[in-house]
Parts: C-alpha cells; sequence; structure tokens
C-alpha cells in the first residue's frame, strides 16, 4: 500500500522508502512499523486470516440465523450483536498460535499499553469523532471505493503531498 511503504529496499536490504504521513503517525504514537515481505503467506496471513475468521464465526452465522426469519443483517444489528460476539466467542477462545485466550492476554498487555497523546483530538479529529460513539463498531459505509477516494482522504487529514 502506498499509503504505508513507496518503495522497497531503497536504501539497502530491509531498508525501506515509507510514506511521510505514515512515517509521523508511527512516530507520533510510539510504535515501528515493520512491513511483510509480499506473498509471504506465513506472516502476511496471520493479518488477513482474522477476516476470514470474522466473516465464519460471526458474519455468515448472524447473516443465516436472520434470514431464517427473513430479515436482513443490516449495520445496526450488526453493531448491536458485536460485542456480544467478542465477549461470547472471539475473545474466549483458545488462539492457535499463542496458546492463550485473547481476554486473558488483555489483562495481561493493559500494563504494557500507552494512553493516547493529550492532543489525539486535535490531530485526528475524525478518529476521535467515532471513538466518542461506542454504538458505532461498524462503518455505515462501502469497504471498497475508488482508489482516488484514499488520496482524497490522506490530502484532507494533510498527510499527502501530491509532489512525493
Amino acid at each position: 500500500m502506498k499509503t504505508v511503504i513507496l518503495d522497497r529496499d531503497t536504501y539497502g536490504p530491509g531498508i525501506h522508502r515509507f510514506n511521510k504521513g505514515m512515517l509521523d503517525f508511527a512516530k507520533h504514537y510510539s510504535f515501528r512499523l515493520k512491513v511483510c515481505r509480499p506473498y509471504r503467506a506465513k506472516t502476511k496471513g496471520k493479518v488477513e486470516r482474522f477476516n476470514r475468521y470474522i466473516r465464519e464465526s460471526f458474519y455468515n452465522p448472524l447473516a443465516t440465523k436472520l434470514k431464517t426469519a427473513e430479515l436482513v443483517l443490516d449495520a445496526d444489528t450488526a453493531n448491536s450483536e458485536v460485542l456480544k460476539w467478542l465477549r461470547d466467542t472471539a475473545n474466549r477462545r483458545v488462539r492457535g498460535t499463542t496458546g492463550g485466550i485473547p481476554a486473558e492476554r488483555l489483562k495481561f498487555e493493559r500494563s504494557n499499553l500507552q494512553p493516547l497523546p493529550l492532543d489525539y483530538s486535535v490531530s485526528h479529529p475524525a478518529a476521535l469523532e467515532i471513538m466518542e460513539d461506542k454504538r458505532e463498531r461498524f462503518s455505515k459505509v462501502y469497504l471498497q471505493h475508488s482508489l482516488c477516494i484514499y488520496q482524497n482522504i490522506l490530502e484532507a487529514l494533510g498527510t499527502y503531498s501530491t509532489n512525493v
């Protein structure tokens, strides 16, 4: 994704040229960018596998249940059901990779989590607006857009320059 990495191995093996906006974001929130090798299922697949898990464990069963009642799954219904699914299913299962239970792991990890910077609302007002509405768990907009919309979003946030 050009919003993250512009060129691989630009400055030597494993030394990549990142998007300036993404570097600023990572610095602001004190995390390190680490990219997966392209077409490497053992690394990237672990990230993308979660989408399949959500579809198979949450979305499909809920949509099927509603379909038998001649109802259609919409964002409001998904939003109202997702916390229950997280509490009762997703966060209670034993993970194959870690052998741990996510709810228990979160208790352990909380001591290492850092609070958001105080200027969070100034630097990312759209994200804060979403966070304030705790009921909104799924976006009600389509997840696929034409590619130009991402450039427009970055330009609106001031993190993208056409002179890159």
